[in-house]
C-alpha cells in the first residue's frame, strides 16, 4: 500500500449524503483533506455541500476558526456525480443504510474504479466489517471507521480491524483520523465494537434493579447522576437513544456473544418496546414528556418525618461510616444498647447477609452505602420486616450530611455499587479478548458515551478488591452466571497488579 495519510493532496470520498456524511465531510475538509460526497438521491449531495459550508461560516463567526480557514475548508468541499468520479481519491467512506446487501454492492462497485492501493471504509455501527469484506477483492484495505454523532462534536472514532485488514490501513487512518480532529481507537471487529459494546452494561443492570423492584427508575439514574457523576442516568439514556433502538442493539450484541448472561437485557426492556413507550420521541418512555419534549418528573415522595437517630451501633469496623456519625453528632456505641439503629456499610452484600452473618437484628439494621459515598446522595436499604421508624431516624439524621437519601429494597451491592461493578467488569472482559487496548477502552467510554471514568478506571476508583467482591456477592446470592468476574479484574486483583496491565 502507497497511500501516505499525511500527504496535503490527501482526497477523500464520502458515500451517503446524510447526517453522518455530512459530518465526516466536514471533519475531513476542516482536517486538511479534500473532500468530495456521493449520493443516490438528486441534489443530495449538492445539499450536503451547502450544508456543511453553513456550518464552517457558522464556526468562523463564533471564533473556531479564522475566516481564511474557513474559506480554505469549504474550498476543498466537492460533490461526485457518480462512483466513478472517486477513481483519484485515497480514501473512501461509506455512509449509508445498515443492510449488508447493499454495503456489500456498494464496496464491490467502489473497487471498480479505484486504484489497488486506495482504502475503503464503513461508517456502519452493527455490521460485521469481516462480512462486508467478504464480497471484495483486496480485503486487506477494508476496514470500519466509525464515527459518532454529531460527528463534529464527537470527538472518537472507532478504527476497525476485519480479519484481513493489513497493519498499514489501520495505521493509515489512526493518522487520518487525528488529522480529522478525532481520537482513534483501535477495536477488533465484534458485535458491537467497543463503545456499543461497552455501553450495555450501564443500562441493562439498572434494568434488572428495577425488574427486581429494588427502586424506581428516576431513583437509580439520580443515585447515578449524583453519587457517581454520569451526565446521565441509564433511563433518561435510553429514552433519549430511543426504545426501538436500544432494545434491538442490546440483542444483537446478546446473540452475537453467543447468549454471554453478562450482556442480556431484562423483559421489561421489551415491555416498553411492545408497549410503544420508546421514549422521547413518543413522549412515553420510562418517563413521561409534556408537548415541548420536556421531562416530566415524578411527584417527590413524603416528606419522612422522624426524629434523627441520637446513638448507633456499628457491629463491624466502617471507618467512613463512623466518621460520618461523628460529623453528626450521633453517638458511636461501644456495643449494643438494644434500642439504637445498627449500621453496616457492606460491600456487594445484602443487608439481609449482612445481619445473619453477624446475627444481628433484622428490625434495627440498616445498610448504609459507603463505598459510593455518602455526601453527595447517600443510599441505604434494610431487610424485609425491618422497624421503618428506626430506618427513618437514620434518613433523617444522614439528611443533614447530604444532598438526598434514597432508601431501595434489600439489594446485593445497592444501586451504584451494582452497576458500577458490571461497567467495570464488563471492560474488563474487553480488555481480556482483546476488542480493544485498556487504554483504548477507556477512551471509548469517557468520549464515546461520556462516562466519568472508563470502565476499566472504574476498577480503580472502586478499588480492585471490592470491584471482585462485589461481583462475587452478586454471583454467590443470586446464583446468576450475569455475575461472573472477568479473568482480567480477578488475576490483577488478587496479584494486586494496576488494572490496565498487560497480559
Amino acid at each position: 500500500m502507497t497511500i501516505d495519510p499525511n500527504s496535503e493532496t490527501l482526497k477523500v470520498g464520502i458515500v451517503g449524503a446524510g447526517a453522518m456524511g455530512r459530518g465526516i465531510a466536514q471533519v475531513s475538509a476542516t482536517g486538511g483533506m479534500q473532500a468530495v460526497i456521493f449520493d443516490t438521491a438528486d441534489g443530495a449531495a449538492q445539499g450536503a455541500v451547502d450544508f456543511i459550508g453553513g456550518m464552517i461560516d457558522r464556526a468562523a463567526t463564533k471564533g473556531r476558526m479564522s475566516d481564511a480557514e474557513a474559506l480554505a475548508s469549504k474550498g476543498r468541499l466537492g460533490v461526485a456525480n457518480t462512483i466513478e468520479d472517486f477513481k483519484d481519491c485515497d480514501l473512501i467512506v461509506e455512509a449509508i443504510v445498515e443492510n449488508i446487501d447493499i454495503k456489500r454492492s456498494v464496496f464491490q462497485q467502489i473497487e471498480k474504479v479505484v486504484s489497488k492501493d486506495t482504502i475503503i471504509a464503513s461508517n456502519t455501527s452493527s455490521i460485521r466489517i469481516s462480512s462486508i469484506a467478504a464480497a471484495c477483492e483486496h480485503k486487506d484495505r477494508i476496514a470500519g471507521l466509525h464515527f459518532f454523532n454529531p460527528v463534529p462534536l464527537m470527538k472518537l472514532v472507532e478504527v476497525i480491524n476485519g480479519t484481513d485488514t493489513s497493519k498499514e490501513t489501520t495505521d493509515a487512518l489512526v493518522v487520518i483520523g487525528k488529522r480529522m480532529g478525532r481520537v482513534p481507537v483501535v477495536v477488533k471487529d465484534a458485535p458491537g465494537f467497543l463503545v456499543n459494546l461497552g455501553g450495555r452494561a450501564y443500562t441493562t443492570e439498572a434494568l434488572r434493579i428495577v425488574s427486581e423492584g429494588v427502586a424506581e427508575p428516576h431513583e437509580v439514574d439520580a443515585i447515578m447522576r449524583d453519587a457517581c457523576g454520569f451526565r446521565m442516568g441509564p433511563f433518561e439514556l435510553m429514552d433519549l437513544t430511543g426504545i426501538d433502538v436500544n432494545f434491538p442493539v442490546s440483542n444483537i450484541i446478546y446473540n452475537g456473544y453467543f447468549q454471554d448472561k453478562r450482556l442480556s437485557t431484562a423483559p421489561l426492556h421489551e415491555s416498553m418496546m411492545e408497549a410503544g413507550r420508546l421514549g422521547r420521541k413518543t413522549k412515553a418512555g420510562f418517563y413521561d414528556y409534556d408537548e415541548t419534549g420536556a421531562l416530566i418528573q415524578p411527584a417527590p415522595k413524603v416528606d419522612i418525618d422522624a426524629e434523627p437517630m441520637r446513638s448507633a451501633y456499628l457491629p463491624e469496623p466502617a471507618p467512613e461510616l463512623e466518621q460520618m456519625l461523628r460529623d453528626l453528632g450521633v453517638s458511636v456505641l461501644a456495643n449494643d444498647d438494644g434500642v439504637s439503629p445498627i449500621l453496616v456499610a457492606p460491600v456487594g452484600e445484602d443487608c439481609t447477609s449482612v445481619i445473619v452473618r453477624l446475627e444481628l437484628d433484622p428490625k434495627r439494621t440498616v445498610a448504609v452505602d459507603t463505598l459510593t459515598g455518602v455526601h453527595m446522595h447517600a443510599t441505604v436499604m434494610a431487610a424485609p420486616g425491618a422497624d421503618d421508624d428506626v430506618v427513618h431516624s437514620v434518613m433523617v439524621a444522614i439528611r443533614k450530611n447530604t444532598n438526598a437519601v434514597t432508601r431501595i429494597k434489600d439489594c446485593p451491592g445497592f444501586v451504584a455499587q451494582r452497576i458500577r461493578a458490571m461497567v467495570a467488569n464488563l471492560g474488563c472482559e474487553m480488555a481480556q479478548i482483546g476488542v480493544a487496548t485498556p487504554e483504548d477502552i477507556d477512551k471509548g467510554m469517557t468520549l464515546g458515551l461520556n462516562y466519568p471514568q472508563g470502565s476499566i478506571e472504574m476498577v480503580d476508583v472502586m478499588g480492585k478488591e471490592n470491584t471482585l467482591i462485589v461481583l462475587e456477592e452478586l454471583q454467590g446470592i443470586t446464583g446468576e452466571e450475569r455475575y461472573r468476574p472477568s479473568l482480567w479484574l480477578r488475576r490483577r486483583a488478587l496479584l494486586d497488579l494496576p488494572i490496565h496491565t498487560a497480559d
